[in-house]
């Protein structure tokens, strides 16, 4: 006998783990099915481009932290480089190669929580969660050798870096470039071929190539999806001409995937770091830049391939010693542009894990 249901309109968030920090999701249900979905932001506004409109260049790299906290350095990376591009300033070679090591670091630090949280939204309660986050900790400790931080960094500089790695770092990373390898091969063994995981994610929240490019998707969301656009190979900056690395894509464009293609870029990530080690120069960290940058009336946009997808400031100079304008083009705010086409016609265990495929923060969606 059918049973006749009405659609009943609930709040998923803003205070909810499955949300992944203070967002809200309007969700229509026809039963369990999800028939409507209306994302809403804002209830972590932080004001942090115009916070940076009254603030010096070099005093907004405190503020890049907080944007994505689970991957810092890519802020960082994102912010000076639209800095020395609107001064027109030469970075030295060796803290390109720190800055590259260190994005990368980041990289693989950013792709184990979006794994870990994903298996923790399939309901994988703690195990995996905490075999990434065991991972981590060896990164965290590596930045603070770099900087004495763990999560908000400031590394970076316009112009280079903030100082050179100490001596144990190096240790430290060969350490960990040697080992991690067959921890990827653990977490893997654990996951990618589970009959759970299989069956949750495989054809779940589908993102076709079209959707993906028209919705200006970036990252391994895109990635998963087919296309092979990285701004890494796209659009080279730092060293990253000089490195050889793969792409990875998937097939289907499905949570799976996108699961998959993070694991397969933490593999790509420690060979970059790799030839990093190898190519490293001696020389210095940064050149001597008056203490307020004044950089000449223009504006300029730079971009990075964050772990998220592509990271972007755009800056305007009026001469003064903060910025007149910046823009930030943050992937996790873009990403969420397609959420609702992914999970129409799932049900409500299928969205959260959906949800967390995509991989947002907060703190740069309500920037």
């Amino acid at each position: 006998m059918a049973i006749t249901t009405e659609p009943v309109t609930i709040n998923l968030g803003p205070q909810h783990p499955s949300t992944h920090g203070v967002f809200r999701l309007r969700v229509t249900f026809d039963g369990e099915e999800v028939v409507d979905v209306e994302p809403v932001f804002g209830y972590l506004h932080r004001g942090t481009e115009k916070l940076a409109e009254s603030r010096s260049y070099v005093q907004i790299v405190t503020l890049t932290d907080r944007l994505d906290y689970t991957a810092s350095m890519s802020n960082n990376l994102a912010y000076v480089r639209a800095v020395e591009k609107l001064a027109g300033i030469e970075v030295p070679e060796r803290a390109m190669y720190l800055r590259v090591i260190t994005a990368e670091l980041q990289r693989i630090a950013s792709h184990l929580m979006a794994t870990g949280f994903l298996l923790n939204d399939l309901g994988a309660f703690a195990t995996p969660l905490m075999y990434c986050f065991r991972e981590r900790e060896r990164i965290l400790d590596m930045f603070e050798m770099l900087c004495g931080a763990r999560i908000t960094l400031s590394y970076m500089r316009p112009g280079g870096v903030f100082q050179d790695a100490p001596a144990e770092f190096w240790p430290a990373l060969d350490t960990f470039l040697v080992e991690t390898p067959g921890y990827l091969d653990d977490l893997e063994n654990l996951i990618t071929g589970n009959e759970i995981v299989l069956a949750r994610t495989r054809g779940v929240g589908i993102l076709g190539d079209e959707l993906a490019i028209a919705t200006s998707v970036t990252g391994p969301m895109l990635r998963a999806s087919g296309v092979q656009w990285d701004l890494r190979k796209a659009d080279p900056y730092e060293v990253y001409d000089r490195l050889e690395f793969d792409i990875p894509i998937g097939v289907a464009g499905d949570t799976f995937d996108r699961y998959l293609v993070r694991i397969l870029e933490m593999r790509e990530s420690l060979k970059i770091i790799e030839q990093c080690v190898d190519q490293i120069p001696r020389g210095p960290i940064k050149p001597d830049l008056p203490f307020n940058l004044r950089p000449p009336e223009g504006d300029a946009y730079a971009a990075v391939e964050g772990p998220k997808g592509e990271l972007g400031f755009y800056l305007v100079s009026d001469r003064g010693i903060a910025p007149y304008r910046c823009k930030i083009r943050a992937p996790s705010f873009i990403n969420l542009t397609p959420l609702k086409e992914m999970v129409v016609g799932w049900k409500v265990g299928d969205l959260i894990v959906i949800f967390g495929s995509v991989d947002v923060v907060l703190g740069e969606v309500d920037r």
